[in-house]
């Protein structure tokens, strides 16, 4: 999983960025030029810790993330649209981190001179529609184009590819993202190698003051979520040693820290959910799509477990945290032998069988 955090300059973006991964780039004004810096952390999960508590294993491996603090974004592309670099960049992303400015502070003054939290959330969307409507637009000319000679593919296919941006186009010209656009497994085919900005999931961040209240904004768009943080206050607390950033966590009435709230928001957003493998060799924790049945997320520990499934044996998280592992939890009648078509379920600890003939 990798999220682009992103913003306007001097939204606070990289001291979000140094928040949540704990790093130590130097904070300074943005120079408006494209630049990346990435993270991967651990995913904080109380369940492996439990699940620790249990097995006492040699390793343990949890699930990553990968932060990237994306600068180069400054609501000034116009019809023009994005640098290629840049939009190459924001194309690898699963998801974004939109970073928006509500703190007030006159020695870091605003590129627009007043803040405007709302208004800074629709300069950004307008940056990644017109982005896509013009590669919309370009790719219809192309296929009109082809469509016109029909001699490199048969009329009817690329008239079904016309029918499809023809719609995203509605949607863009619009003036919406394409977050609003619903698609069919089909379109997602055909779409596969189109790395539409304004598709991607968001969260969007409210960056406040430790002394300011949560702004009263309700997002008009689907797949976003809206959070709150004090990214200073959380980043100056994250430098420090456990036993101080516990009492100023406690004095400030804060029970996490954005890390922990922003994954979580992450693999929501992103239709994401955890699996575990246990024993006292290695605890680890694995991520896959929710929906995903049995033999896919064999096929995320390794891909011949996909190939040669045979069943799983599966035990849920309340029953391995009841039981205190796996072989009571078996011998309690808890472990379930499930085939191919069964549905992953969040927190379920797996043993996979396989055959490769």
């Amino acid at each position: 999983m990798q999220l682009g955090i992103i913003g306007l300059p001097q939204s606070g973006k990289t001291t979000l960025f140094k928040a949540i991964t704990g790093s130590n780039i130097a904070l300074g004004m943005s120079s408006g030029k494209m630049e990346v810096h990435t993270e991967v952390v651990d995913v904080p999960d109380p369940r492996v810790d439990e699940l620790i508590g249990i097995y006492n294993p040699k390793k343990i491996v949890r699930t990553k993330v990968t932060y990237a603090d994306i600068a180069g974004l400054d609501g000034s592309a116009g019809k023009q649209g994005l640098q290629g670099a840049l939009v190459n960049q924001l194309a690898q992303m699963d998801g974004y981190i939109h970073v928006v400015r509500q703190f007030d502070n006159p020695t870091v003054p605003h590129q627009a001179t007043t803040i405007d939290p709302v208004r800074d959330i629709q300069t950004m969307d307008t940056e990644f529609i017109l982005n896509d409507l013009i590669m919309v637009e370009r790719r219809l000319e192309k296929l009109a184009d082809e469509h016109r000679r029909g001699v490199t593919r048969p009329r009817e296919q690329i008239q079904a590819e016309i029918d499809i941006f023809e719609k995203l186009h509605a949607v863009l010209a619009d003036d919406k993202p394409l977050r609003h656009y619903k698609f069919t497994a089909e379109e997602d085919r055909t779409l596969s190698s189109f790395g539409f900005l304004s598709r991607k999931p968001q969260i969007v961040v409210f960056n406040q003051s430790e002394d300011q209240q949560p702004i009263a904004y309700q997002t008009p768009h689907p797949h976003t979520e809206v959070v709150s943080v004090p990214a200073k206050l959380e980043m100056d607390i994250a430098a420090l040693p456990p036993e101080d950033a516990a009492m100023f966590m406690e004095e400030y009435g804060l029970k996490e820290l954005s890390m922990s709230r922003l994954i979580k928001l992450s693999y929501d957003l992103l239709g994401l959910q955890s699996f575990f493998t246990a024993s006292e060799k290695e605890v680890h924790a694995w991520t896959v799509r929710r929906g995903a049945k049995a033999p896919e997320a064999a096929g995320v520990i390794h891909s011949d477990f996909e190939k040669g499934f045979i069943r799983a044996e599966v035990i849920s998280y309340p029953d391995m945290i009841a039981y205190h592992g796996t072989a009571e939890a078996r011998a309690k009648g808890r472990l379930r032998v499930e085939g191919k078509e069964y549905v992953i379920q969040d927190g379920d600890t797996l043993e996979i069988l396989f055959n490769l003939k």
